[in-house]
């Protein structure tokens, strides 16, 4: 069942005498319960589309449907109680500072019209649920920044909405809080039910726990499915540029020169599949040499995906049958320049293909 669906969304900023289409014509759905990601480059519109599913930015034109029900143009009542079933992570923790850590939750509590008398009792749950019930008298200044980000989520999950939004969520986390956030947002997702539609540029999150993912780029979805299929065999250049620069590995180039001759070749595979007995088969097959220069596993939920740089020579007659052998068996073959392996690796992490 969707629990959220935008149809055809655009939102268009007017700023002194120019028009900026931030959102353009993004139609999408959301499976109540799932954790769903958006991720694109910086500028990509990430944010604003996100916020127009609690109305934060009102779509320009298209449709908002929440559990089926059209909120595009909710205001007053019906925007306030659409809000409060909907929760909000910002990338900045956005505490207040001068108030204790219970106090900021109790905040929200007040703001979603509960019964005072159960303040405390429902502050002291959220707390436990993200492992901080003993910081409850606490002041935000003395926390960590991933305590903060768990008060920022105990705090979102006050109302007990039915979605949750996170923008940007872990970005100012170093990777181990990061990865604790992650396995949090999991555990409450697996725990109570609630849909998490998070945005980021960082692959390393997309990977751990999207269940589907959508690709933006210049205010558009380029590409969407489950996220193991759309970034293990990737179409869009967008989506190929990120994967790239997540994926990809390089030899250093100051080894370059000391190679033995030969063709040097990516090998990316997907899924179950392994290149160690495709490599070996060739080997024998084709009376070739294949050596492993460099290689990666790098896994989107429980299924990998690797990546092999490998040196390969051999008689001229059968050379280049041993390479059209390993490039139909593997879903991605790029053969390497070595003059361009020489010089530093490009902005995307990509080395030189010929």
């Amino acid at each position: 069942m969707n629990i959220i669906e935008l149809q055809d969304v655009h939102v268009t900023f007017h700023e002194r005498h120019k028009t900026v289409e931030a959102v353009r014509g993004v139609s999408l759905k959301i499976e109540q319960g799932e954790i769903f990601g958006i991720v694109g480059f910086s500028g990509a519109g990430k944010s604003t589309l996100v916020r127009t599913i609690n109305l934060l930015e009102r779509p320009t034109q298209g449709r908002v449907l929440i559990d089926g029900k059209d909120i595009t143009a909710a205001t007053g009542d019906e925007l306030r109680k659409l809000r409060r079933n909907i929760g909000f992570v910002f990338q900045s923790f956005n505490l207040i500072d001068n108030i204790t850590v219970g106090a900021n939750i109790a905040f929200a509590l007040k703001a979603g019209g509960v019964d005072k008398a159960a303040w405390h009792d429902r502050t002291v749950e959220l707390l436990k649920l993200v492992g901080l019930d003993s910081k409850i008298d606490s002041y935000p200044s003395s926390l960590s920044g991933g305590q903060k980000q768990r008060v920022a989520i105990a705090r979102a999950l006050a109302n007990n909405p039915q979605i949750l939004l996170c923008d940007e969520a872990t970005s100012a986390l170093d990777l181990e809080t990061t990865e604790e956030i992650l396995a949090l947002l999991k555990r409450i997702n697996a725990e109570i039910g609630i849909t998490i539609v998070f945005i980021t540029h960082q692959l390393d999150v997309a990977k751990q726990i999207f269940d589907h993912v959508a690709v933006m780029e210049d205010g558009q979805i380029v590409e969407q499915g489950e996220t193991f299929d759309v970034f293990s065999a990737p179409k869009h250049p967008t989506t190929k540029s990120l994967v790239d620069r997540y994926l990809g590995i390089a030899i250093p180039p100051q080894l370059v020169p000391s190679l033995p001759a030969g063709t040097i070749v990516e090998l990316r595979y997907r899924g179950d599949g392994a290149l160690e007995p495709l490599i070996s088969d060739v080997t024998r097959q084709y009376g070739v040499s294949i050596n492993v220069l460099h290689g990666d596993v790098e896994y989107f939920g429980p299924k990998p995906i690797g990546t092999l740089i490998v040196l390969v020579d051999g008689p001229a007659e059968t050379l280049a049958a041993a390479l059209n052998t390993l490039k139909t068996h593997v879903y991605s073959y790029r053969e390497l320049d070595r003059k361009q392996l020489a010089q530093p690796a490009r902005g995307d992490g990509q080395q030189g293909e010929e």
